[in-house]
């Protein structure tokens, strides 16, 4: 194992192969490690070859080394920043609209059972 690298180090790297589970990336000329498709971005991302090419220069984030493996997780969205959120507040907002919506169509939907209800114990009465 190569002693000039080590976890939480952010190195440049050279993309040299990409799968659908994520991309190979050379450290140098003897260390090579993997950035899983979950670490390529923020986000969801279905097709890596969107993101990356075979050749790209990329800054990764040494996330574990397992020496006995000789394995190099490696992260290019750890070196990015997070996209912003949005304000909590508005969440909130968005949140009780829903609720009211939804607690509006309940209602009606409880006053039409109470109806039916109804309507079925007066046939009932009917029959007897």
């Amino acid at each position: 194992m190569s002693e000039k690298f080590q976890e939480g180090q952010v190195v440049e790297g050279k993309v040299t192969g990409i799968q659908p589970y994520g991309a190979f990336v050379a450290l140098d000329d003897q260390v090579q490690g993997l950035v899983h498709i979950s670490e390529v971005t923020h986000g969801f991302v279905k097709d890596i070859n969107e993101h990356l090419s075979e050749g790209d220069e990329v800054e990764v984030k040494i996330l574990n080394i397992d020496e006995a493996k000789n394995k190099y997780s490696l992260s290019i969205r750890a070196t990015q920043e997070a996209p912003k959120r949005a304000p909590k507040q508005n969440q909130r907002n968005q949140q009780a609209a829903v609720q009211k919506e939804d607690q509006a169509g309940f209602n009606t939907l409880k006053d039409k059972l109470e109806d039916w209800i109804k309507q079925s114990d007066d046939r009932k009465k009917y029959r007897n």
